[in-house]
């Protein structure tokens, strides 16, 4: 028996959801999973503290330079035929790093996952938007970052188990079934894809129409042209920071690569502004944060809260399993806390601003997770602050970023929607580089070039005492707790932003 038409468009709708989910997930379980396994890469490949930082930073600095660039070719060729092509450059990269045998070939393999990484960011949730109608979209969407959490909450137990039973490499060969399988499963997704834009191209502009498959409901414009010239400022002058603040340790802040990196780095930052002023496409378009205060303020406080908190992962895992000398997999488990409570209050928060608006909600998640770094900052020896600490940040992230991403979304008029999420995302994987650097650099002030040389190869009490990464861990800390604040300011200046879920749908109807 023939199955209807509109069941079999549920069914393709609902196989679209699920495929993209596996991407929404496994790029963040990797991320967390990283994390957990660094001191065990260190000590098999030799890795100096600086080194094992780039592993962890390689991949967030590449994703945020392409995320724009990559979204703007798959707008223009079709989202599910570029997320694919992501999942195979993350594959690939995943083998690259499991299969290095050495630092730099790692790195390498993670700023491949990178480049696949900015592809799959850029397009799952197009794909979603896309294929749902607007009365399902918030559901839809809604399980689609469900598969975040579940990625970041799965990734620091499955690496613990992987490292302390099996080989620091298995963190990154699991991902190699799930991308080929993810593959195989959107070849129908492709195919849909295909068939709906040469229709398309025969009967209307892609922009515009029913809900698909090929991204014909998104609602963009025309297609906007790649600015070249503004990724690569934005590059360079993301490599010439990054770069003198993780090698800090090693060369000392007053040597000369240093100093004429951190120039660099400014000279490049002041082009990118005046360039991006001027092209017709930019990757940023700077004018939306002259002209809108809410806007402006709100990516403001993202980049802000990406730049406190992200570091804290990576620096507590070292300070766990070098310093206090836990397991990798205890290290997975005590890591669960944060992920855990930003899944479970993350769709409360966000349906509270629906009612109450965005402002005093950021606000007090800001407050929440200056408080919970400044419980690590305190923590001692004592393993029970340090869980009190993660906890609170993760509840004040799940506050926080809902309302914040509604600040932002309902700041822009439809037309400028896909071009605030860019934006958006882009200050998020900003603040996560920058804030493995800066807190990195903080927390190895005191180890002097042999600490920050030999901490991650287990010889801690050979090269400088525990307390000395235990002291620059605190002062880190007390600067993400300080940034957290700052961040807090900017939320509340924010005002009342975003309408009502009611409001939003008598807007949808019309």
């Amino acid at each position: 028996m023939a199955v209807p038409a509109e069941t079999e468009l549920q069914r393709s709708r609902w196989y679209a959801l699920a495929v993209m989910s596996v991407g929404a997930f496994m790029t963040p379980f990797d991320a967390s999973i990283v994390a957990v396994a660094l001191p065990a890469m260190g000590a098999d490949l030799g890795l100096s503290y600086s080194e094992g930082l780039w592993a962890q930073a390689a991949y967030l600095l590449v994703t945020s330079i392409l995320l724009i660039p990559a979204g703007r070719i798959a707008d223009a060729r079709g989202p599910v035929r570029y997320n694919l092509l992501g999942t195979a450059l993350f594959g690939l990269g995943s083998v690259m790093a499991a299969v290095a045998p050495n630092g730099l070939a790692m790195i390498g393999g993670r700023c491949v996952q990178g480049v696949g990484g900015a592809f799959i960011f850029s397009t799952g949730t197009g794909v979603v938007t896309a294929a749902f109608p607007s009365a399902e979209r918030g559901r839809a969407l809604g399980l689609n970052v469900t598969a975040v959490y579940v990625g970041l909450t799965l990734g620091p137990v499955v690496g613990g188990l992987l490292v302390s039973h099996a080989s620091w490499r298995w963190i990154f060969i699991i991902n190699v079934p799930v991308a080929v399988a993810t593959i195989a499963a959107g070849l129908r997704l492709l195919g849909m894809e295909r068939r709906e834009r040469r229709a398309s191209a025969r009967t209307r502009p892609v922009t515009g129409g029913a809900p698909g498959i090929g991204g014909s409901d998104r609602g963009e414009g025309p297609h906007r042209r790649v600015d070249v010239l503004g990724a690569v400022l934005l590059g360079g002058f993301l490599v010439c920071l990054f770069v003198p603040l993780t090698f800090s340790p090693l060369w000392g802040w007053s040597s000369g690569v240093t100093i004429g990196l951190l120039v660099m780095a400014a000279v490049l930052v002041v082009s990118f502004v005046a360039v991006e002023g001027r092209v017709a496409d930019p990757m940023l378009d700077l004018r939306l944060l002259r002209q809108n205060r809410t806007f402006s303020a709100a990516n403001a406080a993202a980049l802000l809260n990406y730049l406190a908190v992200f570091g804290v992962t990576t620096l507590t895992v070292v300070y766990l399993q070098v310093v206090q000398g836990l397991s990798p997999q205890n290290t997975g488990l005590l890591l669960l806390v944060q992920p855990i409570l930003m899944a479970v209050f993350s769709p409360v928060t966000g349906r509270l601003s629906d009612r109450v608006g965005s402002r005093s909600l950021a606000t007090l998640g800001m407050i929440l997770v200056a408080g919970g770094m400044l419980q690590l900052g305190l923590a001692g020896g004592s393993t029970g602050r340090v869980l009190l600490g993660l906890g609170t940040i993760g509840f004040g992230m799940a506050v926080f970023s809902a309302p914040n991403i509604s600040a932002v979304m309902g700041s822009v008029d439809r037309s400028q929607l896909s071009l605030a999420s860019g934006f958006l995302s882009t200050m998020r994987f900003t603040g996560q580089g920058l804030s493995i650097a800066v807190l990195g650099a903080l927390a190895a002030w005191q180890l002097g070039p042999e600490g920050g040389r030999v901490i991650l190869l287990g010889e801690v009490s050979e090269a400088l005492s525990s307390a000395a990464y235990a002291d620059g861990y605190g002062l880190a800390m007390g600067v993400g707790a300080a940034l957290a604040l700052v961040g807090a300011l900017v939320s509340w200046s924010i005002g009342a932003v975003g309408r009502s879920a009611s409001e939003q749908r008598r807007q949808d109807t019309k």
